[in-house]
């Protein structure tokens, strides 16, 4: 019964942190995107996309939690809560990170400087501890 519960906390704690990160981090950036339409309107295309780009480590969680769903929770419950876990905080702060980093990329496309290419560059780095906690999640 033990290894059962240990399974489903998992499965919520992977889906349930990856998407509190992609809630705070598209919040972070939604804040930026709002101050910078004050600032100069005529860049919301490229606040939007910024904005958009923490969203994506609730999809990994996702992703994560549908490959893990249809496992046998009585064997491997334990196996499935650490996933679940190092899942979930993996996204939830690369999501934080990332759109911290977008955030900035906002102000600064506001401000009149070309760096929305060079912001998704560097918000592709954080992005990428979430790909591999979603590829060690399918692995394991």
């Amino acid at each position: 019964m033990l290894n059962v519960i240990l399974g489903y906390l998992g499965l919520g704690l992977m889906l349930g942190l990856a998407c509190i990160g992609s809630s705070l981090g598209t919040t972070i950036t939604g804040n930026a995107a709002e101050g910078a339409l004050k600032v100069n309107p005529e860049k919301s295309s490229s606040y939007l996309i910024l904005s958009a780009m923490p969203a994506t480590q609730g999809l990994y969680g996702f992703v994560a939690f549908l490959m893990w769903l249809g496992k046998d929770f009585a064997t491997e419950g334990p196996v499935l809560f650490g996933v679940g876990l190092g899942v979930g905080l993996i996204c939830l702060f690369s999501a934080i990170r990332q759109g911290q980093v977008c955030a900035n990329g906002i102000i600064g496309v506001s401000q009149g400087h070309n760096v929305q290419t060079q912001t998704m560059i560097y918000a592709a780095y954080p992005e990428f501890f979430a790909i591999l906690g979603l590829v060690a999640a399918l692995m394991v």
